[in-house]
C-alpha cells in the first residue's frame, strides 16, 4: 500500500545556540546556524502526516498553545504556521487523525497533544479519535523524570493522554508500526526515542527527530547540550549516518528551519550532506 506524506509546519521557536551545539564553539556553528543578539537560533517544529489506507498518522505535533506567557517568553515563537492551519491545508482536521506517533515527550514534540477545553480550565486531548503512541520505557522516563530533564517533560502535555484512555504503547524494540513504517530507537538524547523509518516512493525516509536536529548537526561532535548521554548520541549518530550514506536514506528534519530533507555521503571528513531538498521533490 503506497503511503502519502505531508510536512506539517507548526511554527518556529528559538533556543540557545550553545545549548544546541554543545562543546562546538560558536565561531564554528554560527556558520550554518546564525544566532541573534541574545545568542538564540531559530528552529522549526516540523511534523509529518502519513496517509496509509484508513490510517492517518501524525508524527509529533509541536509545542501547542496552552502554556502561559512566561513559558512562551523563553522560546520566542514566530512564523506564520500553526498545527491546525497546516493540517487544514492538507484537507484534514484534528478529528481525522487516527494515530499520533510521539517520537518522545519533550514539550516541543508533544505539546500539541493536549489543550484546554471550552471551560478554559480542564485539559482534553486535541485529537479525539486518535490513539497516542509512545513506549513504556520512555513513558516512565517522562513521568518520573530526572532533575536534568524535568523541565522538558511537562505533565500537562503528558498525563491527560493517559487519563483519556487514548494512550497506547509500542513494545520496546518493536520494529514495525504499520506496513512501510518501521521504528528505530535511540537512547542518547533521551531514553527510547523512536525514529520513524518510512518506505516512500522507492526511498527510505527517516524522521530524525532530535538525533539530528539540523544539517548543521551532521558532524559527529555536534551533539546538543540537552542530550542526557552525549557519548552515546555520538555512537548512535556514527552508526546511523554510515548506514544512511551506504543505503542512500533520505533524512527528514524536524528542527532545521532552512532544510526539510537531505541525503548524505561519505567524505574524507566523515559523513556530510550530499543534497538538500523539500519532501515534495521526491
Amino acid at each position: 500500500m503506497a503511503l502519502t506524506l505531508h510536512p506539517i509546519h507548526t511554527g518556529n521557536f528559538k533556543l540557545d545556540g550553545g545549548a544546541m551545539f554543545g562543546v562546538v564553539p560558536k565561531s564554528i556553528w554560527q556558520r550554518t546556524n546564525p544566532a541573534d543578539e541574545n545568542n538564540l537560533c531559530s528552529w522549526a517544529m516540523r511534523c509529518l502526516l502519513v496517509e496509509s489506507g484508513n490510517r492517518l498518522v501524525l508524527i509529533d505535533n509541536g509545542i501547542g498553545d496552552k502554556q502561559d506567557a512566561k513559558f512562551f517568553s523563553h522560546y520566542y515563537l514566530h512564523g506564520d504556521y500553526s498545527l491546525e492551519k497546516s493540517l487544514k491545508d492538507t484537507g484534514f482536521g484534528f478529528s481525522d487523525i487516527t494515530d499520533v506517533f510521539l517520537t518522545h515527550l519533550h514539550f516541543d514534540h508533544c505539546g500539541g497533544s493536549v489543550r484546554y477545553g471550552k471551560d478554559g480550565s480542564s485539559l482534553e486531548t486535541v485529537f479525539p479519535n486518535a490513539r497516542y503512541w509512545s513506549n513504556q520505557d520512555h513513558w516512565l522516563w517522562a513521568t518520573q523524570p530526572n532533575p536534568r530533564e524535568k523541565a522538558s517533560f511537562i505533565k500537562e502535555n503528558i498525563l491527560p493522554i493517559q487519563e483519556s484512555g487514548q494512550l497506547e504503547f509500542l513494545s520496546v524494540g518493536q520494529e514495525q508500526f504499520i506496513p512501510d513504517f518501521d521504528v528505530l530507537y535511540a537512547d542518547g538524547h533521551t531514553d527510547k526515542m523512536m525514529l520513524p523509518k518510512i518506505h516512500y516512493k522507492g526511498h527510505t525516509l527517516v524522521f530524525v527527530a532530535d538525533l539530528l536536529p539540523s544539517v548543521g548537526h551532521l558532524p559527529l561532535p555536534y551533539v546538543m547540550g540537552y542530550d542526557t548521554r552525549p557519548l552515546l548520541t555520538l555512537q548512535e549518530k556514527e552508526a546511523f549516518l554510515k548506514q544512511a550514506a551506504d543505503e542512500k536514506w533520505v533524512l527528514f528534519f524536524e528542527h532545521d528551519v532552512q532544510n526539510e530533507c537531505c541525503t548524505v555521503q561519505h567524505t574524507d571528513k566523515g559523513v556530510r550532506v550530499d543534497q538538500v531538498f523539500p519532501l515534495s521533490a521526491l
